[in-house]
Formats: C-alpha cells, sequence, structure tokens
C-alpha cells in the first residue's frame, strides 16, 4: 500500500475527517490571533492560559463533571483578568504569564496525583500536555463548536479591522481618539480562552504557544503589511496542522509534537528566503 492509498483508507473514517476538520479551524484562529498577540507582547499568553485550563481540567477530573464546564469559564475569567491586570501597569506582561504558567500547572498536576481515581495518572496528564490522542476522539459537538467560533473569529477582524489595527499599534492613541479599547480588549481575551481550550485537544496545553507564535513570526519574515501578514500566517498555520496530522497518522508519530516541528521548519524556510531576498535587494 503506498502513501496516497494509505491516506484514502485513514480519510474514511469520520474521526479522522474530525480531526482535519478541527485541525484547520484552530490553527487558522490561532494564526490569525497570533499576529496580533505578537504585536501586543504577549506572545506566551497561549501558554499560561493554557496551563490554566489544565489545572481546570484536573478539578473537573476529580469532582467527575465534564471538564469544558469548568475548564471555558474559568479560562476565559483569568485571559480578562490577565489582560485588565497588565494593561493596567500593575504587574507586566511575562511576570503575569509566568506565574500563572507555572502556578496553575505546580496546582493541577497536584490535584490530579492526590485525588484522581485513574489507575495510569501519568499517561493521562502526557496526553493532556501534549495532545498526543485526544484530537482523535474529538466528536460532531466539537467540529460544530470549532466551525461557529471560526465563523465568529473571522467575521470580528474582517468587521473591525482598522479597530483591531488601531488598538493593537498604538492603544493610547486609540484611547485618545475614542475607541473603547477596553472592550476590544475584553473581546479579544474571551475569543483567545475559548481558542486555548479547544487547541488543547490538538496540540495539547505545553504545546499551544507554538500554533500563535510560529505563523506569525513566519509571516512576519516576509511581509511588512499587517493585511498580508495575517492572510500568510493563517495559509502557513492550516497547512501545518493538515501535513502534521496526516504525517503523524501514517508515521504513527504524536500529533501535537509533529505539527509544531512542521511550524518550526517553515520559520526556518521563511528566515532563509528573508534573507535571500534582503542580499537580492543589496545587489541591484
Amino acid at each position: 500500500m503506498n502513501i496516497f492509498e494509505e491516506l484514502g483508507y485513514y480519510l474514511q473514517f469520520d474521526f479522522v475527517k474530525n480531526a482535519l476538520i478541527v485541525g484547520v479551524l484552530i490553527s487558522l484562529c490561532c494564526a490569525i490571533l497570533g499576529v496580533t498577540l505578537v504585536l501586543k507582547r504577549y506572545a506566551m499568553i497561549g501558554d499560561g492560559l493554557s496551563h490554566v485550563a489544565f489545572g481546570a481540567m484536573t478539578f473537573a477530573i476529580v469532582l467527575t463533571i465534564a471538564d469544558m464546564y469548568l475548564m471555558l469559564p474559568i479560562t476565559i475569567l483569568v485571559a480578562i483578568l490577565l489582560v485588565r491586570m497588565t494593561n493596567k501597569g500593575k504587574v507586566k506582561n511575562d511576570t503575569a504569564i509566568a506565574m500563572l504558567s507555572v502556578g496553575a500547572l505546580a496546582i493541577g498536576y497536584l490535584v490530579i496525583n492526590l485525588f484522581s481515581s485513574s489507575a495510569n495518572v501519568a499517561s493521562d496528564v502526557c496526553t493532556t500536555l501534549f495532545g498526543s490522542t485526544s484530537i482523535l476522539t474529538l466528536g460532531t459537538f466539537d467540529v460544530w463548536l470549532c466551525i461557529v467560533l471560526t465563523v465568529i473569529v473571522l467575521t470580528f477582524f474582517i468587521v473591525f479591522h482598522n479597530k483591531i489595527f488601531s488598538v493593537t499599534f498604538d492603544e493610547d492613541f486609540s484611547n485618545a481618539t475614542g475607541t473603547k479599547t477596553a472592550i476590544y480588549n475584553n473581546i479579544m481575551a474571551v475569543i483567545i480562552g475559548v481558542i486555548i481550550v479547544l487547541a488543547m485537544k490538538l496540540v495539547g496545553s505545553l504545546l499551544i504557544s507554538a500554533l500563535i507564535v510560529f505563523p506569525a513570526i513566519s509571516a512576519f519574515r516576509l511581509f511588512k503589511s499587517y493585511k498580508k501578514v495575517i492572510i500568510f500566517a493563517g495559509i502557513v498555520g492550516v497547512f501545518n496542522s493538515v501535513i502534521g496530522i496526516l504525517v503523524s497518522m501514517l508515521w504513527g508519530t504524536p500529533i501535537g509534537a509533529t505539527i509544531v516541528v512542521f511550524d518550526i521548519f517553515v520559520y526556518l524556510i521563511c528566515w532563509c528566503l528573508e534573507i535571500i531576498l534582503r542580499g537580492s535587494k543589496k545587489t541591484k
């Protein structure tokens, strides 16, 4: 059986189709949001919030309730508090994210070790942190949730493109011109929180930042226009996820780690292209 026949065989299964759909949609949302987050120096917010979601999930496991009932509201609430706290200058971005990341991860791991009834805690934690198998257990609800979320994110960015651009590059000027920056920051925080929770099933909580950061910085290497950066970042994010998922199925590698490796590889290609283009301009 050659590669194409093997891929055709896998694509007959609904769980594979669900994994690809969710992977594409989540990667697209992460890449688009990543451009704004990188520019606002919130590149590692995905890391901090993913650990908060991990901590909330461990409490849900102990309480034997659906993890979404705790993960979504807690992650969204913390995202809003984080944005407000850092915008008021009380705590620096990197300090607040570091506090959240380490604290939530430690508490979550402690709780699941002390109170979990699972016979294999280490395996459960590893799956959650690196997303090795959870992407293949997605149901119809998860797919539709990702579709709705993607429509909301794209609509938000298209309709309020100018406002987001203004808030991203000069928040003080936006405030001075009458833009309600707090509202836009809170909406962004809610979207980030929801995406982080959904992205945990794709790459796990430890690798989410890669989906946010790498497509954006790859685009920054080649383009200067804000619009072109967003479009290219979205294309790169989707491409890397699709290839990563397919390769992981063919080779039996962890899905999350495989996607991140392709993110790194594409970034290096963009970096080399930037050097080549810069050299060609100097020679003219």
